[in-house]
């Protein structure tokens, strides 16, 4: 991996240069919950901060869909790379985080999620967003929304 091209986000990633991921970003920190999850990714594109994930088998419940633990999991990750949609990398805890299930996604669908940073203040960053499958017809379907805050940390654990 290699930081050919200006990352979305200053701070600690990392560019993919093959694979599905090409072109894209992954946070090169260290979270082994969010790491056993994913992987997930994020770039910027025309229309702003793009968070992406691919679930595996590993991410299903019982039903054989996504667990909604996963897909939290996905939206507080997102949650991070949208508040700081302004180009500096937001550290910090989540202290709220406020979800609703839309529909049901599959291993091996396309996950994007999308949205904005609703203020940003000293100690505490408020963002929202949704995270969207790619149907089959090419249309974005909503599939979670999400909202949090983040309280900013002075210091990481790591």
């Amino acid at each position: 991996m290699s930081t050919s091209e200006t990352s979305p986000i200053r701070g600690n990633f990392e560019q993919v240069n093959d694979g599905p991921w090409a072109g894209w970003w992954k946070w090169s920190g260290k979270d082994p919950f969010e790491d056993g999850t994913g992987p997930f990714f994020v770039k910027r594109d025309e229309r702003g901060i793009v968070t992406g994930f691919i679930p595996e088998a590993k991410n299903l419940n019982g039903h054989g869909i996504v667990h909604g633990g996963s897909l939290m999991t996905f939206a507080d990750f997102s949650l991070f790379m949208v508040a700081a949609s302004n180009g500096d990398e937001v550290s910090g805890v989540t202290v709220t985080m406020n979800c609703e299930f839309v529909s049901g996604a599959q291993a091996g669908d396309l996950l994007t999620a999308r949205g904005e940073c609703v203020r940003a203040g000293g100690s505490l960053v408020f963002a929202r967003g949704t995270i969207l499958r790619t149907g089959a017809n090419g249309q974005e379907e909503a599939v979670l929304s999400f909202s949090g805050t983040i309280k900013r940390a002075r210091r990481t654990s790591h």
